[in-house]
């Protein structure tokens, strides 16, 4: 169930003592704060000035992701409109991307979308099955999931919601190298899988003998743009955060978050600039979400198991409730 976690540090604080050290198959500490399971024996926190609450990944290089971050506002998301600084956002799902048939791990990738927007998102996904539903039922939340997988229904459906007006989502993904790397290495996969899809859709249209979406001028600047934004930085070490974030419209923003010297804590959280052009967003999204081939399997189903974690509750539910 992807749900928002109602913090009361006070009442936290009166239960510190029923903490547990994290097991060592997971992170004793996350970006400097330590890591403990929380009462219970069903969740993992890591404790500092404030609780965070964290998901296992499944790999030991990068073992947690938070359940929640918080991003610079976007237009038209909650901070923006409550005139606060930063936005919460929600994990939806996470995986590892991995390459060759070594299965070398390059980095884990989870999807945030922005905690007052998962209404939104939970009446769209449960409108693409039933459009007269406030919520799904079994029979109905197993044809979402043979949808949101399959080749062809996957890359409909979320081209569909990333495209709806109504939807105005604001979501990121957090990518976090589970092995030193560099910014060259990070942005030529991202446009080598950017350019695929763009070839792939062109070739579709030319078939349907319709005009091609993605060989006009502007999206080729939009391209330049995008590869202009890795040029600031060299390394990513290990653990370090790439942040790509789409807001309501479509236009794309790109963070960066550095290891601190130690390792552990982490450096300021940094804006290396904005893509304006909503389509190369849309391809960026795909290439995790939609397709025969997207670049990590298991991030895919993980966000697929969000999706009907939300669709099984009445809609405008998801918010409300609290573990």
């Amino acid at each position: 169930m992807v749900v928002v976690y109602n913090v009361d540090l006070e009442e936290l604080q009166k239960k510190t003592s029923a903490r547990t050290d994290a097991p060592s198959n997971v992170a004793r500490d996350f970006q400097g704060r330590k890591v403990v399971v929380a009462p219970g024996g069903e969740k993992l926190q890591a404790i500092g000035e404030e609780v965070i609450d964290l998901v296992e990944t499944g790999t030991s290089s990068v073992p947690v992701f938070p359940k929640t971050i918080r991003l610079p506002n976007a237009e038209g998301d909650a901070g923006a409109v409550k005139a606060e600084r930063d936005t919460e956002y929600t994990l939806l799902g996470l995986g590892i991307r991995s390459v060759s048939f070594l299965s070398i791990q390059v980095y884990v990738v989870g999807l945030y979308v922005e905690t007052s927007a998962l209404p939104r998102l939970q009446a769209a996904l449960i409108k693409e099955v039933n459009p007269m539903a406030s919520a799904l039922i079994p029979g109905e939340k197993d044809q979402l999931r043979k949808r949101l997988v399959d080749p062809e229904d996957s890359n409909t459906i979320w081209e569909s919601l990333l495209k709806n007006p109504q939807l105005r989502a604001n979501m990121a993904f957090r990518i976090v190298p589970t092995r030193d790397t560099n910014f060259a290495h990070l942005r030529d996969g991202l446009v080598r899988g950017i350019t695929k899809r763009m070839q792939e859709s062109n070739i579709a249209a030319q078939q349907a003998k319709a005009e091609p979406e993605f060989n006009d001028e502007a999206f080729g600047q939009a391209m330049k743009d995008f590869k202009a934004l890795f040029n600031s930085r060299g390394k990513a070490g290990k653990g370090s955060v790439l942040l790509l974030r789409r807001d309501a419209k479509g236009a794309l923003d790109m963070f960066y978050q550095a290891t601190g010297k130690d390792g552990s804590n982490m450096g300021p959280l940094e804006a290396l600039g904005t893509v304006s052009d909503e389509r190369l967003t849309r391809l960026s999204w795909l290439l995790y979400l939609g397709g025969k081939n997207v670049s990590s399997e298991g991030a895919r189903k993980n966000v697929v198991d969000g999706c009907l974690e939300l669709v099984e509750r009445p809609i405008g539910t998801v918010e409300t409730r609290v573990e």
